[in-house]
């Protein structure tokens, strides 16, 4: 059995420049950028761009499983080891919150590349993810400031609904959190 070969060095920097053009692009322009704007930014051919990522979709997925590694990173060092028990929850829906608020291109890009009405993580992206968000439920439960029956469900629909009212403009995500965070609290 053959061991999968490592890239080539140039050909990881180039996916990774590509990823950070990508970002860079579809924040500013959203879906609309094409990837031969995204190649050009790069500084590369559109063959690389074709071997790391045969379609636009691909190339907005892969950006997507790169946000959200960086949400669980949060998580797990900032949620979970630098904020005090039974904060947590409050602080990881607050910076997911504040990406979504700042970056609302973006978000709107993945989207609509995922052709849904959410954002949710896939794959691996999101089992890693429902295991970080689940320690910190569970830690914030063991302190006594979340219910017993909040669920890693019940955060993804906390992070949709504060989508929505961003995306809308609907209100203020965050006076939506204050309230939503006391119907965490425990009866």
């Amino acid at each position: 059995m053959s061991t999968p070969r490592k890239p080539r060095a140039d050909a990881s920097r180039n996916r990774d420049r590509l990823l950070e053009t990508a970002r860079i692009l579809l924040a500013e322009n959203g879906s609309r950028v094409q990837l031969p704007e995204i190649a050009r930014a790069a500084g590369v051919g559109m063959g690389t761009v074709y071997r790391h990522f045969p379609t636009q979709a691909d190339l907005i997925e892969a950006v997507a499983a790169q946000r959200f590694e960086e949400i669980e990173e949060f998580a797990r060092t900032e949620c979970l080891t630098k904020t005090p028990p039974g904060q947590g929850l409050d602080r990881y829906l607050r910076h997911v919150g504040s990406l979504l608020a700042t970056d609302q291109t973006l978000s709107a890009a993945i989207e609509s590349a995922r052709h849904t009405a959410g954002s949710e993580p896939r794959g691996e992206s999101r089992t890693r993810l429902e295991v970080v968000i689940g320690d910190v439920i569970t830690r914030d439960q063991e302190a006594g400031t979340v219910r017993a029956d909040c669920t890693v469900p019940d955060v993804y629909m906390l992070v949709g609904a504060i989508s929505a009212t961003i995306r809308a403009g609907s209100g203020d995500w965050e006076r939506l959190l204050d309230l939503t965070t006391l119907g965490l609290r425990p009866r």
